[in-house]
């Protein structure tokens, strides 16, 4: 009997439906709060370029060359095909693409070139959109703005090297730096028996007969961006641990010895080759007196921490957007996700997550760029930049993991599949915590402020008095914290570093913000009316104003 089957009539089994269209292109700085804070720290005047940056970010090639940077990662060269030992890495053409951006853009050192006020906040601003992109690419930039004001402890040095770091040339390629038209900057700081312990370095500096010029003999344990053309080192000199500048080619052309042993296999920030580099007669120059390496070098830190928070910040809104993008055209039980009341409240309370970590980004980079001029308000702002960057370095970043494993889910499965983007999203989050000073550091950090530098927490007062006497909770919060300073101690350092955060950014919230975002923040970070995930917004809380703010058009 012949088969009826081949008679049936064909049904499409690959028709696409109740799938989002892609996102891009879209506008990275199409983000209310970060345009708002923009204008209040005094780069206004940078709004052009960034609404023309956002353009690019969220543009269909910028995205191709972040994907691409991290599929296909960097690859060290230990020798050429000679037997000639060249220690170099290898980079994808999207990597270097990323990188001419960003120099261009002033994500690097210009900032410390540009008299304008407000040009290190117009940098953060700048850096949150090209954050959509790849974060990989940020380890370099942020080094290369970074080491500038440490650099200037040695100003015979600056003189040479800091009119090339805040060029807005971008040249890969080893070379003598004097014969370049742009150079980048790394720091090699821990090492494998201290890490964030750095006094127990033990790689030793040696005086040569040629005055400030040593050679270093030692094993870094985790340096960033090996590619870089300069780097600022810790090491033991004879008047202790000190710090150096060690250029990978030196004056003469010839390779400093820098032999990377290996790059390291990590979790995520895959674009970004982060190694391990041994010295042995490595010729470097003293930067600052010697024994006052931590010194010269903690401005590098406060400023790399800075980054951190902007980092967090920003793959906190990339996430937001792409799940706000997924929820509004996808369909389940009936209505877009958008329009289901517990995937509002979720959306919401990422909202105001990301909205309360962009504005206190913002107000950092205003407090760091009025504490480097020679303005009224130098000091004060010194001392608030010096206690609220440590205490937004601990929170902000700490809050990225569980922020993007929501963000993430709101895609449901669709979110964990690779070339969603989320999953590189969700593994970069961690590192961002750990880089620079994980939470215990920073969180011993603001204690260490607290006891010896009695300004920071009256400057730290100063600003949540600015908004005294218009949210209770908020008062009672300051309250508390002002309580709890007379307590402070090791043990309970965590605690009371995480009721400053959330104090600094209510308070912030509570000037800037709509009253719906304020309100709904002060209620649930403040005033204990929230559950212990994201999407338990109280009901009152107006879910619509947040989202109409939040969500790009």
């Amino acid at each position: 009997m012949a088969s009826t089957l081949a008679h049936a009539p064909s049904s499409s089994t690959h028709t696409v439906t109740n799938q989002p269209p892609p996102l891009t292109p879209y506008d990275a700085s199409d983000d209310a709060a970060l345009l708002e804070g923009l204008r209040r720290e005094g780069a206004g005047w940078a709004e052009p370029d960034l609404r023309r940056l956002g353009a690019l970010a969220g543009g269909e090639e910028a995205q191709e060359w972040a994907e691409q940077a991290n599929r296909y990662e960097p690859e060290l060269r230990t020798h050429d095909r000679y037997g000639n030992r060249i220690d170099e890495v290898e980079f994808h053409p999207s990597w270097h693409h990323l990188m001419r951006t960003a120099v261009a853009e002033g994500l690097a050192g210009a900032p410390w070139a540009d008299d304008r006020p407000g040009a290190h906040v117009a940098r953060i601003a700048g850096a949150l959109v090209w954050g959509h992109t790849d974060a990989g690419h940020g380890c370099p930039t942020s080094m290369t703005y970074a080491a500038v004001p440490a650099l200037r402890a040695q100003p015979d040095l600056a003189a040479v090297y800091e009119p090339l770091l805040t060029s807005r040339v971008y040249e890969p390629g080893l070379r003598p730096p004097a014969g370049k038209r742009g150079l980048l900057a790394g720091m090699g700081m821990t090492e494998k028996q201290g890490g964030s312990d750095v006094r127990t370095n033990t790689t030793t500096a040696t005086p040569t007969a040629e005055p400030g010029v040593y050679t270093l003999r030692g094993h870094k344990w985790f340096t960033s961006a090996p590619m870089c053309d300069v780097f600022l080192v810790l090491a033991q000199a004879p008047g202790g641990l000190s710090c150096f500048l060690v250029p990978r080619v030196l004056p003469d052309g010839s390779r400093n010895t820098f032999r990377i042993q290996r790059l390291k296999d990590k979790l995520g920030n895959r674009s970004n080759a982060s190694s391990e580099p041994e010295f042995d007669n490595t010729v470097a120059w003293l930067v600052g007196p010697e024994g006052r390496g931590v010194k010269t070098i903690i401005e590098m830190v406060n400023c790399t921490r800075l980054d951190c928070v902007m980092m967090s910040a920003a793959l906190m809104r990339r996430t937001l957007v792409e799940a706000g993008h997924h929820v509004r055209h996808r369909v389940a039980f009936g209505a877009p996700l958008i329009d289901q009341p517990l995937m509002r409240n979720v959306l919401a309370d990422l909202a105001l997550e990301s909205e309360a970590a962009t504005t206190l980004t913002l107000r950092l980079a205003g407090a760091a760029d009025r504490a480097v001029r020679a303005d009224g308000d130098r000091e004060s702002e010194a001392a608030f930049r010096r206690i609220a960057t440590a205490v937004g370095k601990f929170w902000v970043t700490k809050r990225g993991p569980a922020f993007t494993a929501e963000a993430l889910e709101c895609l449901g499965g669709n979110g964990y599949v690779e070339d969603s983007g989320m999953p590189r999203h969700y593994r970069e989050a961690p590192l961002l915590s750990i880089w620079e000073g994980s939470g215990n550091v920073n969180a011993l950090d603001v204690l260490r402020a607290l006891s010896r530098e009695p300004a920071t927490a009256e400057a730290l007062f100063a600003e949540l008095n600015a908004a005294r006497g218009a949210d209770a909770r908020l008062d009672a919060a300051a309250a508390r914290l002002r309580a709890g300073l007379g307590e402070a101690s090791p043990v309970g350092a965590r605690r009371l570093v995480e009721l400053m955060a959330l104090t600094l950014q209510a308070s912030l919230l509570v000037r800037y913000a709509p009253p719906a975002v304020a309100d709904a923040f002060c209620a649930t970070r403040l005033g204990g009316d929230w559950g212990h995930s994201f999407g338990t917004l109280p009901a009152g809380a107006d879910l619509d104003a947040i989202l109409e703010r939040s969500l790009p058009g």
